[in-house]
């Protein structure tokens, strides 16, 4: 009797929900493939492209966001679209900092995908990614968002940074599908995937209300403006006595100075605790990078330090990051 349990049918419940969940995938990417772009880009000289990613439509338009890394050193492109349709690219905007670029299909007619807000996901969410992965165009995989708040470092020339809240997923990321879309079940774009991290673990940029603004800045400006303080810091807790009488657990540290920057002149010193700019409370570097937007630039800020587990006020005029 045992033996034959083995082959006795599955559950009826139990093939609801595989169904349920076939359904809800299959249905995000019957949504979501004709706007996922397959990008070929290469350099002027004639030769062959030299690389290729993915990239998701944001306005009928041509408007296509992509990763910066896919386009980084790039002349001349195209996108090809699922419904046939293939089109010079031109490149509007690059953020190698957030990861983040703009390039226009010449085309009037793209299928813009619906963008959602990362910073409502939770871990064990299904998310759906969409791409090219070694050429393969409109690859679609699945898996759930495996961790949230992590950080991914970026460079651009001698300047480093770091892109908070990253998402981790483990639906299967692989060469192409950078620039391609994570979504989530109701077919909102949540991220742009940008990395494969390491076996069955991928990374993908949020989009939230952080980097709406940096892709609204490069489609407006061709480029973002940063305000630049000038330290090297990083989360630290909060002496006990001082974080139950601030009602708060974490601040940045000040590890480094830079010499001659808004911070030098500010008066801030290694060691002190920033809790705060402007009344905003910060504890993470991405708290404090979200700060530092273009309209900052010029302007004096207070800047709420413990120092001496004292409460010290500063004030600041940031610079443009170069």
């Amino acid at each position: 009797m045992a033996v034959l349990d083995l082959f006795a049918q599955p559950d009826a419940g139990d093939l609801d929900e595989l169904d349920s969940y076939s359904r809800t995938v299959s249905g995000v990417a019957e949504r979501l493939i004709p706007s996922v772009a397959s990008l070929r880009v290469g350099r002027p000289e004639g030769r062959r492209p030299e690389g290729s990613g993915s990239g998701v439509a944001i306005s009928a338009d041509g408007f296509v966001v992509t990763s910066a890394h896919v386009v980084a050193g790039s002349s001349r492109g195209s996108a090809s679209f699922s419904d046939g349709g293939e089109y010079e690219l031109e490149q509007v905007g690059s953020d190698p900092l957030s990861d983040l670029a703009v390039v226009r299909a010449k085309s009037g007619s793209l299928a813009p995908a619906s963008i959602g807000d990362a910073d409502g996901l939770r871990v064990g969410q299904l998310v759906i990614a969409i791409g090219n992965p070694m050429g393969y165009a409109g690859s679609v995989t699945a898996g759930v968002v495996s961790a949230l708040g992590r950080s991914l470092p970026t460079r651009d020339g001698n300047t480093q940074r770091i892109v908070d809240n990253v998402i981790q997923t483990d639906a299967a990321l692989n060469p192409g599908n950078s620039g391609g879309a994570l979504a989530d079940n109701r077919a909102r774009v949540v991220g742009i995937n940008t990395a494969v991290a390491g076996f069955g673990l991928g990374l993908a940029v949020p989009l939230n209300a952080t980097t709406k603004l940096i892709l609204g800045a490069l489609i407006n400006e061709g480029r973002v403006r940063r305000g630049y303080l000038g330290i090297a810091g990083g989360t630290k807790p909060l002496p006990g006595p001082v974080a139950e009488r601030m009602q708060r657990k974490e601040a940045i540290e000040v590890l480094e100075v830079l010499a001659d920057s808004p911070a030098a002149q500010a008066g801030l010193r290694a060691g002190d605790l920033i809790v705060a700019v402007d009344n905003a409370p910060v504890a993470r570097a991405g708290d404090l990078q979200r700060l530092m937007v273009g309209a900052a630039i010029g302007r004096s800020v207070e800047i709420t330090v413990v120092r001496a587990r004292r409460a010290v006020t500063v004030k600041a005029v940031l610079s443009e990051l170069k």
